[in-house]
């Protein structure tokens, strides 16, 4: 059991604490934080009602007992089922934007958010145009499209029935349910049979795609979320090579579609050797997400 605090702790003290405390328990970081610390940071700052970023302006503001007995205890249980943060939390951040989270759906957590945010996809997203998330999950990166594209119309869809609840959860958060159609199936079959009136501009696509080996390997944080949404069958391009060969079919002319594919470039290269391909530069480096333009899928 953990002691009470001898005297009353600020937030910093707080977070360096909680930061010793999950330093020793080895875990595995990865679902929105990057180390101890910043889960630490995380933990407080739920506690006092602000985002990690807002936290670090308020180091020096005081705990209650009580909000440091339950960030102890929401360390603790983090340590003890090593489940991500966020299903504990209930809440996950992808670049600033709170998203309601549970284990129905993975922790958001792409490359692409950072596309998005950063101006990179413009090029692809004329005004008025349409936007497809496919494999949206809890609809993060749908959301923050309609966030920066307030003028752009984005359908998103998903298999999971179960992951598109959250993902209405969280387009009601952020007011978005006029801009964002939530749509449920396998792939392309969620979609009505396209036609010159029904093309997207873009399509952005995060889907399962970690490959066989890997998925063995997969620290235990990692089997605490759906597998659907990971696995991606032995070199993990099953759903890509779906993806891929009936994009076309939905682009508009100059359209083009953006795919994560994490750590499996080499394996994307032997499964589409003869594919024009645009590599996206993001933080991670230039093989974590590609784009191809229409007029190569044809």
């Amino acid at each position: 059991m953990d002691p009470e605090p001898s005297q009353a702790l600020s937030v910093n003290q707080s977070i360096e604490q909680i930061t010793q405390k999950l330093d020793v328990a080895n875990l595995h970081y990865g679902h929105g934080a990057i180390d101890a610390q910043s889960e630490a940071l995380w933990i407080v700052s739920k506690q006092i009602g602000l985002s990690p970023a807002d936290t670090l302006d308020h180091l020096e503001q005081i705990l209650t007992s009580e909000q440091y007995e339950q960030a102890i205890n929401t360390a603790n249980e983090r340590i003890t089922t090593r489940k991500p943060l966020a299903y504990i939390l209930g809440e996950a951040w992808l670049m600033g934007v709170p998203f309601f989270c549970s284990e129905q759906s993975i922790v958001p957590r792409s490359w692409i958010a950072e596309l998005i945010v950063n101006g990179s996809l413009e090029p692809w997203l004329p005004a008025d145009g349409k936007v497809l998330d496919l494999c949206t999950g809890n609809g993060s990166l749908a959301i923050l499209l309609a966030l920066s594209c307030p003028d752009m119309h984005v359908s998103a869809c998903d298999i999971s029935l179960p992951a598109l609840s959250i993902a209405a959860r969280n387009v009601d958060r952020h007011g978005l349910s006029s801009q964002i159609e939530l749509l449920e199936g396998d792939l392309w079959d969620a979609l009505p049979e396209p036609n010159e009136d029904n093309l997207f501009d873009l399509i952005i696509c995060n889907p399962p795609y970690v490959n066989a080996n890997s998925m063995n390997a997969l620290p235990a944080e990692y089997h605490a979320e759906p597998a659907l949404a990971l696995a991606g069958g032995d070199d993990g391009m099953d759903l890509i090579r779906r993806i891929i060969a009936n994009a076309a079919d939905y682009l508009s002319e100059r359209g083009a579609i953006l795919i994560e594919i994490g750590n499996e470039y080499e394996n994307f290269k032997k499964a589409f050797p003869q594919i024009p391909v645009i590599w996206m530069e993001v933080s991670a480096g230039e093989e974590q997400v590609l784009l191809i333009q229409a007029e190569d899928l044809h």
